[in-house]
């Protein structure tokens, strides 16, 4: 007999199939979450030159934005609960998959009006796939210090997304053209579809599929949305206009109906309210929620501050935002080995107070003739280290003691705490701003108006005192309320 040329492969372990299937899930994750992240910032620096191409008009150009906000927010729970119903492989697809063309169609727009609707459905798409991500990390990584080292990863990788959307949109703009700005993550969604069709398993529902409560989605979808646009809205109508209250007034009076919804009506509803007698979720949620206040509106604040007060250029405020970038990815790898030594509770009461000192150094440092070393890259490098590392404790605590069958739930329902805190922070604060230049102006005439650098100086000082406090209160309703388990 001849000897066998080659000899055969010997089969993979379980325990190197279980680590290879953990890569896949890592890397689908933070593909997702990357691609969603990085388009909350990455538009923003575009569009100049999109209003200058479509001929957007001045009032128009902000739903550029705000389309894909407004999507986004008022999906996530929906998103969350499809996940658990239809499966994590099919809604990762479904969720690239649509985000992924609806960029497509964005960077081919003709007009204002394409463009805005395939911003609205990337909203959409995203929605769908922003929850799962979290979901996919959370049922894979069972064992508590791999879960919190996975989710550090996860928050990482978010944070190079949200830090180098400005300085990729802005070199992108300039030397390649807006359009490249929607095409640049396109290669990202082709390999994840691919990855994600071949090694996810197709039947990841255990048992009976639940039923979709399709009255309770509406409900919460037209809610959420109807209070995001009165938030988004607030800062251009004013907050007593009959447009923001009406808006708010009826978002808040269908999201009252939403819980009594899924308290006394709904067979399988849509969020199972006794998700929220766990400790550790309800005061996860609280705490993210302070946390979004503070932390979200942060890089746009500071931009325009570099901009309006100190005349630089979009893409040199884009290089300049670099500092705070960097210490963000610091903070969200040191998250995971924290979050073990400490345990959720203390690692995101120490996270928050150092996020809530590093705010407080930018109000004190920040003016007219104001350092950029100790204003953004020191004060700005503590709070985003600070703010980056305490999200993995809180997601931790927030998704912990949740059954299989609710992750995708609790990943929604945190998704869109952190989502609604964010634009309601970047509403309140950006008034906030404007009310305190005017104040300013108003009490020193003769030195120019509400626009000049030293009234926007003192708006933005005060704002960033507002983030302080928020961001100070998340640590304590984590001293206090989250539970001491490690």
């Amino acid at each position: 007999m001849r000897p066998q040329a080659h000899a055969e492969r010997a089969p993979a372990s379980p325990q190197e199939g279980a680590r290879r299937h953990e890569r896949l899930v890592m890397a689908l994750a933070c593909a997702g979450s990357f691609v969603v992240i990085l388009d909350a910032t990455i538009v923003s620096v575009a569009l100049p030159d999109i209003r200058a191409s479509l001929g957007f008009s001045p009032a128009t150009l902000p739903w550029v934005v705000n389309a894909y906000t407004l999507a986004f927010a008022g999906f996530l729970l929906l998103g969350g609960r499809c996940a658990d119903v239809f499966g994590r492989r099919a809604m990762l697809l479904t969720g690239m998959a649509v985000f992924t063309a609806a960029r497509v169609l964005g960077g081919l727009a003709v007009t204002p009006e394409m463009l805005l609707a395939a911003r609205a459905v990337q909203g959409l798409g995203g929605a769908l796939l922003m929850p799962v991500t979290l979901s996919l990390l959370t049922t894979t990584f069972t064992d508590p210090a791999r879960r919190a080292r996975a989710l550090g990863t996860w928050s990482a990788v978010g944070a190079i997304g949200a830090a180098s959307g400005p300085v990729i949109g802005g070199v992108l703009t300039q030397w390649a053209g807006w359009r490249w700005v929607f095409f640049v993550t396109v290669p990202v969604g082709a390999l994840t579809l691919a990855g994600a069709a071949r090694g996810l398993p197709r039947h990841d529902v255990p048992g009976r599929r639940p039923r979709l409560d399709v009255v309770g989605a509406a409900l919460v979808t037209a809610g959420l949305t109807g209070v995001v646009y009165a938030l988004m809205r607030a800062a251009v109508a004013g907050w007593t206009s009959l447009e923001v209250m009406g808006a708010l007034a009826g978002g808040f009076a269908l999201l009252g109906i939403f819980l009594l919804h899924q308290a006394r009506w709904a067979r399988e509803p849509l969020v199972a309210l006794d998700v929220f007698r766990s400790r550790a979720v309800s005061s996860g949620n609280v705490v993210m929620f302070l946390l979004g206040l503070g932390f979200f509106a942060s890089p746009i604040l500071l931009s325009l501050y570099l901009q309006d007060v100190h005349g630089w250029s979009p893409l040199r405020a884009g290089l300049g935002y670099l500092p705070v970038g960097v210490a963000m990815f610091a903070g969200a790898q040191a998250a995971g080995p924290l979050t073990v030594r400490l345990g959720p509770r203390r690692a995101a009461v120490s996270c928050c107070l150092l996020g809530a000192a590093g705010f407080a150094g930018v109000a004190a440092f920040l003016g007219v003739d104001g350092s950029y070393v100790m204003t953004v890259v020191v004060s700005g490098g503590v709070f985003g280290f600070g703010t980056a590392a305490a999200f993995t404790p809180i997601t931790v605590a927030a998704t912990s003691g949740v059954p299989p069958s609710r992750n995708g739930l609790a990943a929604g329902v945190l998704n869109t705490v952190r989502q609604t805190s964010g634009a309601i922070g970047l509403a309140v604060l950006s008034t906030v701003s404007a009310s305190a230049a005017a104040g300013w102006a108003a009490a020193h005439p003769g030195r120019g108006g509400a626009d000049a650098p030293s009234a926007l100086a003192h708006g933005h000082t005060v704002a960033f005192l507002v983030s302080a406090g928020c961001v100070a209160a998340a640590a304590l309703v984590a001293a206090l309320a989250m539970p001491r388990s490690r």
